[in-house]
């Protein structure tokens, strides 16, 4: 009987080996029963099929997001963002990997937990890729603290490289020096993968400071680090690294040479990529330096072949972006439409309200027909007065109008992106990704208008002498001085102002005292509306 169940369990084995991971992993999926095992295996299954089968890996990321929803478990649930994350980072969609990993930073900030640490430094990371530096450097600063408290040695000598890169485009010294702290570290551990990234980052850091000897010392260690057996993954980045250094002190057969040889290395792991292009490309332009056109030729070819193959996708891409398009532009013509009704009913409200007091005006005119003339006159001169302040007030209120329209339309176009980013999450393909950033960023470019400064352009063909006559007696009012005079000037509480602004009550009330102090009325009785309608 024994004998029975050994051959069973070794045919059951072999078959499992035999089958390629995804279907071995499915096939676990069916035996599990707790929820948490499946959200586990349901992400490596995800994981697995990301470069492969996005459609399929979408399908178990959204299974493994149900079962551990219905685990009831917080940390199986901040389990599957980390997972959702990671598949998203290796995707490179940046935006939807960082929103995963802070679903799950909010489960593990609590915890004093090594996971916390490594969810920190993946947002450490992410941000330095956004080139969100300030965050990117909190998380970092908590990640190294962490593992100097757990004297893990490689992975603060990996922080401190991250650091140094970090610091590399803005402050050359810093970044010099995080680099050196690392490699001293990597010197006792001997990781020659560090020292490919670390010996790149030197040599790149010395080129920004004009020191190519020292720029060529380091890239020097970083091939031979390659040749003593780092990650193959490292190859083209730093034999890039390398022919653009060579390329930057014109050593064009240098240049071609390591260009050569990065292009060999990613032929063989990702040949269809942006590392691979770039190597093409500096290929190219050695060739075409030394006047070798044939040559020049072939990569130029090569380097089309390459970007036309990353860019296959491009017209669906095109596609689907037309018709996120068209969508948002029917219903911002909707939206305008409804406005422009509403406007227009204000419009006609406004002329009703007025020609009926032109009418009542004229009745009392006709009314007072048999008064002295010295009394008809005064009384013309206050019913004009009257129709000037009926339509200065109509004016003020399309100024005022005009700046809670536009502070409408600006907070309507940030809920459409926060609408196209909760969209994003659930986009099948990252050029679909792309296609909505690119939509964000237009929608982002239209909440850029100065409002003011067209509410100043308007207040101005209104008030024509407000400003000019304000300045010749207070000439060192700022244009946040300026806004609200004028705001004043259009007789608004302090309520109404921050409204407007954005601002809190109390901070209008703070900026009214700071301008009673310029204005100099800060120890009289005088209102401050009062003493602003006087600049006329």
């Amino acid at each position: 009987m024994m004998r029975r169940y050994l051959l069973a369990f070794l045919f059951i084995t072999q078959f499992l080996l035999s089958q390629e991971p995804v279907d071995v992993l499915v096939d676990s999926l069916t035996l599990v029963t707790s929820h948490s095992e499946k959200a586990r295996i349901s992400q490596k299954i995800a994981f697995e099929l990301k470069n492969t089968d996005w459609e399929r890996a979408l399908h178990y990321i959204d299974y493994a997001e149900d079962v551990a929803s219905a685990s009831n478990s917080k940390k199986v649930l901040a389990d599957f963002y980390v997972a959702s994350g990671n598949i998203y980072y290796h995707k490179d969609a940046l935006d939807i990997s960082l929103d995963y990993f802070l679903k799950a930073y909010e489960y593990y900030k609590d915890e004093e937990v090594p996971k916390k640490y490594v969810v920190e430094n993946v947002l450490a990371v992410i941000n330095a890729r956004i080139e969100n530096k300030e965050d990117a450097l909190h998380y970092f600063k908590s990640v190294y603290a962490y593992q100097l408290q757990q004297k893990d040695t490689l992975s603060i000598a990996k922080t401190l490289n991250n650091l140094g890169s970090l610091y590399l485009d803005k402050q050359l010294d810093s970044s010099l020096a995080y680099f050196k702290k690392s490699l001293e570290i990597a010197k006792v551990i001997k990781d020659n993968n560090l020292f490919a990234y670390l010996y790149t980052n030197l040599g790149r850091c010395y080129m920004k400071m004009e020191h190519p000897e020292h720029a060529k010392m380091y890239f020097n260690q970083a091939i031979e680090s390659i040749d003593k057996g780092a990650n193959s993954r490292s190859f083209g980045w730093v034999y890039n690294e390398f022919s653009e250094y060579y390329l930057a002190i014109n050593q064009i057969d240098s240049v071609t040479f390591y260009a050569m040889k990065a292009m060999q290395a990613l032929d063989s792991i990702m040949p269809y990529s942006f590392e691979n292009q770039r190597a093409v490309n500096l290929l190219y332009k050695a060739y075409l330096e030394k006047e070798d056109f044939k040559n020049a030729s072939i990569y130029f070819e090569k380097y089309n072949s390459i970007r036309d193959t990353l860019n296959l996708e491009e017209k669906k891409v095109n596609v689907e972006r037309l018709v996120l398009e068209q969508e948002f532009k029917s219903k911002e013509q909707i939206r305008l439409l409804k406005e422009s009704k509403k406007r227009f009913q204000y419009y006609i409200f406004g002329l009703s309200l007025l020609a009926l007091l032109l009418f009542l005006g004229i009745l009392l005119l006709r009314n007072r027909n048999k008064l002295k003339r010295v009394k008809l006159e005064n009384e013309l001169i206050e019913a004009r007065g009257k129709e000037l302040d009926a339509s200065l007030e109509l004016k003020n209120k399309e100024l005022i109008g005009k700046a809670m329209t536009e502070i409408h339309r600006t907070e309507i176009i940030e809920e459409i992106l926060s609408d196209l980013k909760s969209i994003k999450r659930k986009a099948v393909k990252k050029e679909t990704q792309q296609a909505i950033d690119y939509i964000a960023k237009r929608l982002e470019r239209g909440t850029s208008n100065n409002i003011w400064e067209e509410f100043e352009v308007r207040f101005e063909q209104v008030h024509e002498s407000f400003y000019k006559n304000l300045l010749r007696k207070h000439p060192d009012l700022t244009s946040r001085d300026k806004r609200l005079c004028a705001l004043l000037k259009l007789n608004l509480t302090s309520k109404e102002i921050a409204l407007i602004t954005g601002q809190s009550f109390k901070s209008v009330e703070n900026a009214r005292t700071r301008l009673r102090k310029k204005l100099q009325i800060t120890n009289t009785k005088t209102d401050l509306s009062t003493y602003l309608f006087n600049f006329s």
